[in-house]
């Protein structure tokens, strides 16, 4: 397990955004990002809520943001190094951000995430 400051965590995940193609950013809609120190269940490195981009239609309007929360006391506890915490950190936000397109569980793993 490695120790990584909230701050420092928080500067990773925004990296990691940063590393998403501008064209699938410019898309994404109506969602928010934030770093959560514990999940709501154990075992969890990150949490899509919300409706995907492939579910919504005319009806969506005056609608909450969707959430990403990447949990930080999950991803330090399974890495060695803060080498290995960007690693996760970079896999996390992609696994999020595909749930918010629309790409379930079982499509990311055929893809290899």
């Amino acid at each position: 397990m490695i120790e990584v400051s909230r701050e420092k965590f928080e500067e990773l995940v925004a990296e990691a955004l940063d590393t998403i193609p501008s064209e699938l950013t410019k898309v994404m809609d109506n969602v928010v990002m934030v770093v959560v120190d514990d999940p709501p269940e154990p075992d969890l490195l990150g949490l899509y809520t919300g409706i995907p981009l492939t579910e919504r239609g005319d009806w969506y309007a005056g609608v909450l943001p969707d959430r990403i929360e990447i949990y930080r006391n999950p991803i330090c506890s399974i890495c060695d190094t803060e080498d290995d915490v960007v690693r996760e950190v970079q896999i996390t936000v992609i696994h999020e951000i595909a749930h918010h397109f629309g790409i379930d569980d079982d499509r990311l793993h055929q893809l290899g995430w």
